[in-house]
Protein backbone atom coordinates (compact mmCIF):
# COMPACT_ATOMS: atom_id res chain seq x y z
CA UNK A 1 0.00 0.00 0.00
CA UNK A 2 1.81 3.24 -0.98
CA UNK A 3 2.24 5.80 1.80
CA UNK A 4 0.64 8.89 1.79
CA UNK A 5 3.16 11.90 1.23
CA UNK A 6 2.44 14.10 4.33
CA UNK A 7 2.17 18.21 3.31
CA UNK A 8 5.35 20.02 3.40
CA UNK A 9 5.24 22.35 5.99
CA UNK A 10 8.10 24.44 8.54
CA UNK A 11 10.17 25.24 4.94
CA UNK A 12 9.80 26.54 1.90
CA UNK A 13 10.69 26.44 -1.68
CA UNK A 14 13.50 27.63 -3.18
CA UNK A 15 12.43 31.15 -4.61
CA UNK A 16 14.34 30.64 -7.83
CA UNK A 17 13.61 28.55 -10.77
CA UNK A 18 10.11 28.08 -12.45
CA UNK A 19 7.94 27.38 -9.76
CA UNK A 20 9.76 29.83 -7.13
CA UNK A 21 9.29 32.48 -10.25
CA UNK A 22 5.70 32.30 -9.79
CA UNK A 23 5.60 32.17 -5.93
CA UNK A 24 7.71 35.34 -6.16
CA UNK A 25 5.07 36.77 -8.61
CA UNK A 26 2.22 36.00 -6.44
CA UNK A 27 4.14 37.10 -3.16
CA UNK A 28 4.96 40.35 -4.23
CA UNK A 29 1.45 40.82 -5.95
CA UNK A 30 0.24 40.30 -2.39
CA UNK A 31 -2.31 37.57 -3.19
CA UNK A 32 -0.41 34.77 -1.08
CA UNK A 33 0.07 37.12 2.10
CA UNK A 34 -3.45 38.75 2.20
CA UNK A 35 -5.45 37.35 5.23
CA UNK A 36 -8.49 35.63 3.18
CA UNK A 37 -10.68 34.53 6.24
CA UNK A 38 -12.38 35.93 9.56
CA UNK A 39 -8.92 35.54 12.01
CA UNK A 40 -5.46 36.43 10.85
CA UNK A 41 -4.61 34.10 8.32
CA UNK A 42 -1.97 34.42 5.54
CA UNK A 43 1.23 33.15 5.74
CA UNK A 44 2.81 33.40 8.84
CA UNK A 45 6.90 32.70 9.02
CA UNK A 46 7.33 28.62 9.03
CA UNK A 47 3.37 28.22 9.17
CA UNK A 48 2.88 27.85 5.44
CA UNK A 49 2.25 24.43 3.97
CA UNK A 50 2.71 24.06 0.80
CA UNK A 51 1.65 20.91 -1.67
CA UNK A 52 2.82 20.35 -5.10
CA UNK A 53 0.77 19.11 -7.55
CA UNK A 54 2.70 17.11 -10.60
CA UNK A 55 1.33 15.33 -12.98
CA UNK A 56 4.27 12.85 -14.00
CA UNK A 57 4.84 12.19 -10.53
CA UNK A 58 7.62 14.50 -9.22
CA UNK A 59 5.53 16.09 -6.71
CA UNK A 60 3.36 15.32 -3.36
CA UNK A 61 0.50 14.05 -5.86
CA UNK A 62 -0.47 13.96 -9.31
CA UNK A 63 -3.88 15.62 -8.99
CA UNK A 64 -5.26 18.86 -7.73
CA UNK A 65 -7.92 17.28 -6.14
CA UNK A 66 -5.30 14.77 -3.98
CA UNK A 67 -3.79 17.61 -3.00
CA UNK A 68 -7.25 19.59 -1.66
CA UNK A 69 -7.46 16.06 0.34
CA UNK A 70 -4.17 16.46 1.79
CA UNK A 71 -4.57 19.98 3.22
CA UNK A 72 -5.34 20.47 6.58
CA UNK A 73 -8.91 21.58 7.47
CA UNK A 74 -9.74 24.70 9.30
CA UNK A 75 -6.05 26.24 9.00
CA UNK A 76 -6.08 29.68 10.13
CA UNK A 77 -2.74 29.98 7.85
CA UNK A 78 -2.62 29.71 4.53
CA UNK A 79 -2.59 26.37 2.44
CA UNK A 80 -0.59 26.99 -0.99
CA UNK A 81 -1.18 24.01 -3.74
CA UNK A 82 1.56 24.75 -6.16
CA UNK A 83 0.60 23.29 -9.55
CA UNK A 84 3.39 22.49 -11.97
CA UNK A 85 2.28 22.65 -15.74
CA UNK A 86 0.56 20.05 -17.56
CA UNK A 87 -3.88 19.49 -18.03
CA UNK A 88 -5.26 18.18 -14.95
CA UNK A 89 -8.58 15.97 -15.71
CA UNK A 90 -11.08 16.12 -13.15
CA UNK A 91 -13.54 17.86 -11.23
CA UNK A 92 -11.85 19.69 -7.91
CA UNK A 93 -14.32 20.57 -5.01
CA UNK A 94 -12.81 22.59 -2.18
CA UNK A 95 -15.04 21.55 0.64
CA UNK A 96 -16.13 24.40 3.27
CA UNK A 97 -13.97 22.81 5.89
CA UNK A 98 -10.70 23.46 3.60
CA UNK A 99 -10.01 27.19 3.98
CA UNK A 100 -7.19 29.29 3.24
CA UNK A 101 -6.25 27.45 0.46
CA UNK A 102 -4.06 29.20 -2.95
CA UNK A 103 -4.14 27.07 -6.28
CA UNK A 104 -0.48 28.83 -7.62
CA UNK A 105 0.66 28.34 -11.04
CA UNK A 106 4.47 27.43 -11.26
CA UNK A 107 5.23 29.48 -14.22
CA UNK A 108 3.05 32.18 -13.40
CA UNK A 109 1.23 31.95 -16.74
CA UNK A 110 -2.79 31.05 -16.29
CA UNK A 111 -2.45 28.95 -20.19
CA UNK A 112 0.63 26.53 -18.71
CA UNK A 113 -1.82 24.85 -15.88
CA UNK A 114 -5.51 23.85 -17.34
CA UNK A 115 -8.30 22.55 -14.96
CA UNK A 116 -10.29 20.94 -16.89
CA UNK A 117 -13.53 18.73 -16.96
CA UNK A 118 -16.48 18.69 -19.76
CA UNK A 119 -19.68 17.68 -18.52
CA UNK A 120 -22.78 19.85 -19.03
CA UNK A 121 -25.86 20.31 -17.03
CA UNK A 122 -27.82 17.65 -19.34
CA UNK A 123 -25.00 14.89 -19.34
CA UNK A 124 -26.18 11.86 -17.64
CA UNK A 125 -25.05 11.00 -14.32
CA UNK A 126 -24.16 7.64 -13.43
CA UNK A 127 -26.99 7.32 -10.65
CA UNK A 128 -29.97 8.51 -12.91
CA UNK A 129 -31.05 11.59 -14.34
CA UNK A 130 -28.23 14.43 -15.28
CA UNK A 131 -25.87 16.40 -13.43
CA UNK A 132 -27.49 19.55 -13.52
CA UNK A 133 -26.03 23.15 -13.56
CA UNK A 134 -23.94 23.20 -10.06
CA UNK A 135 -22.89 19.41 -11.13
CA UNK A 136 -21.51 20.75 -14.17
CA UNK A 137 -18.59 22.85 -12.34
CA UNK A 138 -15.25 21.88 -13.28
CA UNK A 139 -14.32 23.26 -10.02
CA UNK A 140 -16.18 24.23 -6.82
CA UNK A 141 -15.13 26.39 -4.11
CA UNK A 142 -16.57 26.77 -0.78
CA UNK A 143 -13.43 26.80 1.51
CA UNK A 144 -13.72 30.87 2.96
CA UNK A 145 -10.40 32.50 2.08
CA UNK A 146 -9.53 30.64 -1.51
CA UNK A 147 -7.35 32.17 -3.93
CA UNK A 148 -5.99 31.77 -7.43
CA UNK A 149 -3.43 32.88 -9.10
CA UNK A 150 -1.83 32.36 -12.60
CA UNK A 151 -3.85 28.75 -13.33
CA UNK A 152 -6.99 28.15 -16.18
CA UNK A 153 -10.88 26.54 -15.06
CA UNK A 154 -12.10 25.29 -18.27
CA UNK A 155 -14.91 23.38 -18.83
CA UNK A 156 -15.04 21.69 -22.12
CA UNK A 157 -18.35 20.28 -22.95
CA UNK A 158 -18.06 20.35 -26.63
CA UNK A 159 -22.13 21.35 -27.63
CA UNK A 160 -21.47 20.16 -31.64
CA UNK A 161 -20.35 16.89 -30.52
CA UNK A 162 -23.66 16.58 -28.01
CA UNK A 163 -26.72 17.30 -30.35
CA UNK A 164 -28.46 15.06 -27.97
CA UNK A 165 -28.10 17.29 -24.93
CA UNK A 166 -30.25 20.30 -24.76
CA UNK A 167 -29.03 21.84 -21.19
CA UNK A 168 -26.21 23.12 -22.29
CA UNK A 169 -24.79 24.84 -19.08
CA UNK A 170 -21.32 24.07 -18.86
CA UNK A 171 -19.72 26.03 -15.60
CA UNK A 172 -15.92 26.29 -15.39
CA UNK A 173 -16.07 27.56 -11.63
CA UNK A 174 -18.82 27.61 -9.01
CA UNK A 175 -17.92 30.04 -6.57
CA UNK A 176 -20.06 30.01 -3.37
CA UNK A 177 -17.23 31.17 -0.54
CA UNK A 178 -16.26 34.42 1.11
CA UNK A 179 -13.06 36.80 0.73
CA UNK A 180 -11.91 34.94 -2.85
CA UNK A 181 -9.43 36.05 -4.80
CA UNK A 182 -8.98 35.24 -8.51
CA UNK A 183 -5.31 36.96 -9.81
CA UNK A 184 -4.87 36.10 -13.33
CA UNK A 185 -7.20 33.75 -13.48
CA UNK A 186 -8.56 32.13 -17.03
CA UNK A 187 -12.32 31.05 -16.94
CA UNK A 188 -13.18 29.39 -20.22
CA UNK A 189 -16.41 27.81 -21.35
CA UNK A 190 -19.74 28.66 -23.12
CA UNK A 191 -22.87 28.58 -20.97
CA UNK A 192 -23.04 29.53 -17.73
CA UNK A 193 -18.80 30.16 -17.71
CA UNK A 194 -18.81 31.41 -14.02
CA UNK A 195 -21.30 30.55 -11.40
CA UNK A 196 -20.53 33.41 -8.70
CA UNK A 197 -22.64 32.08 -5.51
CA UNK A 198 -23.04 32.26 -2.11
CA UNK A 199 -24.26 29.78 0.68
CA UNK A 200 -27.76 31.00 1.03
CA UNK A 201 -29.85 34.09 0.81
CA UNK A 202 -28.55 35.38 4.20
CA UNK A 203 -25.13 34.50 3.53
CA UNK A 204 -22.61 36.99 1.47
CA UNK A 205 -19.94 35.86 -0.82
CA UNK A 206 -17.08 38.38 -2.04
CA UNK A 207 -15.20 37.57 -4.72
CA UNK A 208 -12.38 39.62 -6.27
CA UNK A 209 -11.36 39.03 -9.53
CA UNK A 210 -8.03 40.92 -10.96
CA UNK A 211 -5.95 40.62 -14.62
CA UNK A 212 -8.44 37.61 -15.47
CA UNK A 213 -10.17 36.72 -18.46
CA UNK A 214 -13.53 35.36 -18.57
CA UNK A 215 -15.70 34.37 -21.47
CA UNK A 216 -18.22 32.66 -22.49
CA UNK A 217 -21.75 33.46 -24.55
CA UNK A 218 -25.46 32.56 -22.54
CA UNK A 219 -25.38 34.30 -19.08
CA UNK A 220 -21.91 33.60 -18.87
CA UNK A 221 -21.12 35.40 -15.38
CA UNK A 222 -23.88 34.92 -13.09
CA UNK A 223 -25.53 34.69 -10.02
CA UNK A 224 -26.17 35.84 -6.42
CA UNK A 225 -23.07 36.49 -4.93
CA UNK A 226 -21.20 40.05 -4.17
CA UNK A 227 -18.05 40.36 -6.88
CA UNK A 228 -15.85 43.48 -7.93
CA UNK A 229 -14.17 42.41 -11.81
CA UNK A 230 -11.57 44.88 -12.28
CA UNK A 231 -8.77 45.26 -14.70
CA UNK A 232 -10.19 41.73 -16.74
CA UNK A 233 -10.92 41.09 -19.99
CA UNK A 234 -14.24 39.67 -20.94
CA UNK A 235 -14.77 37.53 -24.18
CA UNK A 236 -18.81 37.25 -25.47
CA UNK A 237 -18.49 34.36 -27.76
CA UNK A 238 -20.18 34.42 -31.09
CA UNK A 239 -22.93 32.21 -31.44
CA UNK A 240 -25.10 30.85 -34.53
CA UNK A 241 -28.67 32.53 -33.11
CA UNK A 242 -30.18 36.03 -32.23
CA UNK A 243 -29.37 37.15 -30.22
CA UNK A 244 -25.70 35.71 -29.73
CA UNK A 245 -25.77 35.74 -26.27
CA UNK A 246 -25.98 37.55 -22.53
CA UNK A 247 -22.94 38.52 -20.45
CA UNK A 248 -24.42 38.96 -17.28
CA UNK A 249 -27.11 37.56 -14.79
CA UNK A 250 -26.62 38.34 -11.37
CA UNK A 251 -29.31 37.08 -9.04
CA UNK A 252 -28.70 39.44 -5.69
CA UNK A 253 -30.20 38.57 -3.23
CA UNK A 254 -32.68 41.06 -1.28
CA UNK A 255 -30.26 40.77 1.65
CA UNK A 256 -27.18 42.10 0.15
CA UNK A 257 -27.10 45.67 -1.48
CA UNK A 258 -24.36 44.65 -3.72
CA UNK A 259 -24.05 42.58 -6.53
CA UNK A 260 -21.96 42.37 -9.35
CA UNK A 261 -19.46 45.62 -10.12
CA UNK A 262 -17.28 45.82 -13.49
CA UNK A 263 -14.65 48.83 -13.55
CA UNK A 264 -11.76 49.08 -15.20
CA UNK A 265 -12.25 46.23 -17.60
CA UNK A 266 -12.97 45.37 -21.37
CA UNK A 267 -16.07 43.90 -22.46
CA UNK A 268 -15.23 42.30 -26.49
CA UNK A 269 -16.72 40.18 -28.84
CA UNK A 270 -16.22 38.17 -31.72
CA UNK A 271 -19.90 38.70 -32.66
CA UNK A 272 -20.94 41.14 -34.98
CA UNK A 273 -23.03 44.60 -34.23
CA UNK A 274 -26.56 43.82 -32.63
CA UNK A 275 -25.93 40.53 -31.70
CA UNK A 276 -25.68 40.50 -27.90
CA UNK A 277 -27.51 41.55 -24.29
CA UNK A 278 -25.19 42.76 -21.82
CA UNK A 279 -27.45 41.60 -19.19
CA UNK A 280 -30.60 40.29 -17.53
CA UNK A 281 -32.05 39.47 -14.24
CA UNK A 282 -32.33 36.11 -13.15
CA UNK A 283 -34.63 34.81 -10.34
CA UNK A 284 -33.82 31.25 -9.44
CA UNK A 285 -36.64 29.25 -9.17
CA UNK A 286 -39.01 32.51 -10.07
CA UNK A 287 -38.13 33.97 -6.79
CA UNK A 288 -39.01 37.23 -6.55
CA UNK A 289 -37.12 38.09 -3.36
CA UNK A 290 -33.79 38.41 -5.58
CA UNK A 291 -32.83 42.02 -6.67
CA UNK A 292 -30.52 41.61 -9.05
CA UNK A 293 -27.75 44.09 -9.47
CA UNK A 294 -24.92 45.23 -11.82
CA UNK A 295 -22.67 48.23 -12.54
CA UNK A 296 -20.58 48.18 -15.06
CA UNK A 297 -17.97 51.44 -15.02
CA UNK A 298 -14.95 52.93 -16.47
CA UNK A 299 -15.28 49.95 -18.78
CA UNK A 300 -14.28 49.99 -23.12
CA UNK A 301 -17.37 48.05 -24.85
CA UNK A 302 -16.82 46.51 -28.03
CA UNK A 303 -18.89 47.45 -30.92
CA UNK A 304 -21.91 43.98 -30.38
CA UNK A 305 -24.26 44.98 -27.86
CA UNK A 306 -27.90 45.76 -28.80
CA UNK A 307 -29.28 49.26 -28.74
CA UNK A 308 -30.95 48.19 -25.58
CA UNK A 309 -28.66 45.90 -24.13
CA UNK A 310 -30.34 45.31 -20.85
CA UNK A 311 -32.98 42.20 -21.13
CA UNK A 312 -36.18 40.51 -19.42
CA UNK A 313 -35.65 37.03 -18.12
CA UNK A 314 -38.37 34.43 -17.36
CA UNK A 315 -40.93 37.32 -17.53
CA UNK A 316 -38.70 39.60 -14.72
CA UNK A 317 -38.73 42.96 -16.36
CA UNK A 318 -34.91 44.32 -16.06
CA UNK A 319 -36.01 47.74 -14.84
CA UNK A 320 -37.16 46.11 -11.58
CA UNK A 321 -33.72 45.09 -10.43
CA UNK A 322 -30.88 47.78 -10.47
CA UNK A 323 -28.40 48.08 -13.77
CA UNK A 324 -26.63 50.72 -14.09
CA UNK A 325 -22.96 52.52 -16.01
CA UNK A 326 -20.96 54.99 -15.68
CA UNK A 327 -17.77 56.43 -17.73
CA UNK A 328 -17.49 53.89 -20.42
CA UNK A 329 -16.15 54.02 -22.97
CA UNK A 330 -15.22 52.60 -26.45
CA UNK A 331 -17.99 51.99 -29.58
CA UNK A 332 -20.35 49.69 -27.16
CA UNK A 333 -20.96 52.64 -25.23
CA UNK A 334 -23.63 54.23 -26.20
CA UNK A 335 -25.75 56.54 -24.10
CA UNK A 336 -29.36 56.03 -24.74
CA UNK A 337 -32.87 56.22 -23.29
CA UNK A 338 -32.46 51.76 -22.28
CA UNK A 339 -28.98 52.90 -20.42
CA UNK A 340 -29.21 54.12 -16.85
CA UNK A 341 -26.29 56.05 -16.00
CA UNK A 342 -25.08 56.73 -12.15
CA UNK A 343 -24.83 60.23 -11.30
CA UNK A 344 -21.20 61.35 -10.20
CA UNK A 345 -22.45 60.94 -6.01
CA UNK A 346 -23.67 57.70 -7.00
CA UNK A 347 -20.68 56.16 -8.41
CA UNK A 348 -18.54 57.60 -5.64
CA UNK A 349 -20.34 55.20 -3.79
CA UNK A 350 -19.67 52.03 -6.42
CA UNK A 351 -16.23 51.75 -5.78
CA UNK A 352 -14.09 47.78 -5.44
CA UNK A 353 -13.72 49.14 -1.43
CA UNK A 354 -17.29 49.42 -0.67
CA UNK A 355 -18.18 46.48 -2.32
CA UNK A 356 -15.41 44.32 -0.42
CA UNK A 357 -15.44 45.45 2.96
CA UNK A 358 -18.42 43.93 4.21
CA UNK A 359 -18.51 43.48 8.28
CA UNK A 360 -14.74 42.98 8.85
CA UNK A 361 -13.10 45.64 6.25
CA UNK A 362 -11.62 43.20 3.92
CA UNK A 363 -9.23 44.66 1.25
CA UNK A 364 -7.87 42.28 -1.05
CA UNK A 365 -6.17 45.81 -2.88
CA UNK A 366 -4.52 46.63 -0.06
CA UNK A 367 -1.23 44.90 -0.66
Amino acid sequence: MPTTPAPRSATRRSLSGPAGSAMALALAAGLLAAPAAAGDGGIQGDDETQIVVAADGSGDVTTVQGAVDLAPAHSEDRVEILIEPGTYHGRVVVPSSHTNLSFVGATGDPADVVITDDRAAGTPHPDGGTWGTTGSSTVTISGAGFQAHAVTFENAFDEAAHPEISSRQSVAVKSRADRVVYDKVRFLSNQDTLYLDSPDNRTPARVYITDSWIEGDVDFIFGRGTAVIEDTTIKALRRDSDPSGYVFAPSTSHEFSRGFLVTDSRIISNAGPDSYYLGRPWHPSSNPDNDPRIVVRDTWIGNFLKADPWTTMSGYDWLAGSNAEHANRGPGAVLNEFRPQLTPDEAADHTPASYLAGDDGWDPRAD
